[in-house]
């Protein structure tokens, strides 16, 4: 009898400046440090995805969002290389209030804008993948499943990134 997956929900948020995306410089996290990611974190106990977006948003880069303001970007049910399954749920906002700052310098090295187009090469494989399904406009997606022959739009190790 199969056994039910269990996943880690995390929430990612696409903070845009005109073309540009918000990535943070991971570093004393014990996973993935030295690469970039989107502003995000796992969901926590009595959480809605909402309240994360907006609490991991002030945790991380010190910007107020405005719930109304979050647009839904993507769902992604992404197996890391690790094999843990996860649900990614993705916004995107082009609306805060407050100044960008490196609000957890303990976890973060750096805070930059990157065109959508260019990120750079230390991008998280998962972060790429959402930003991939939300500017090909896919709601909901898969990622990282291709050992199961199942992942239509395998984005690790993407190397041509469509332009917005």
């Amino acid at each position: 009898m199969p056994h039910r997956q269990q996943v880690t929900v995390d929430v990612h948020v696409i903070l845009e400046r005109g073309n540009d995306i918000l990535l943070c410089l991971r570093q004393g996290t014990g996973y993935r440090d030295g690469w970039f990611c989107l502003p995000s974190g796992h969901l926590d106990e009595d959480e809605t995805v909402i309240e994360c977006a907006l609490r991991e948003t002030k945790e991380e880069v010190g910007v107020h969002l405005d719930p109304a303001s979050l647009r839904p970007a993507t769902v992604l049910h992404h197996l890391n290389p690790e094999g843990k399954p996860r649900i990614g749920f993705f916004f995107a906002t082009s609306h805060w209030t407050g100044d960008i700052i490196n609000a957890e310098p303990h976890k973060c090295a750096a805070v930059e804008w990157f065109p959508a187009n260019r990120l750079p090469d230390n991008t998280v494989p998962y972060t790429i993948a959402g930003l991939d399904h939300y500017h090909r406009n896919q709601s909901i997606g898969i990622s990282g499943w291709s050992h199961h022959g199942n992942d239509p739009n395998p984005s690790e190790g993407a190397s041509d990134r469509p332009s917005r």
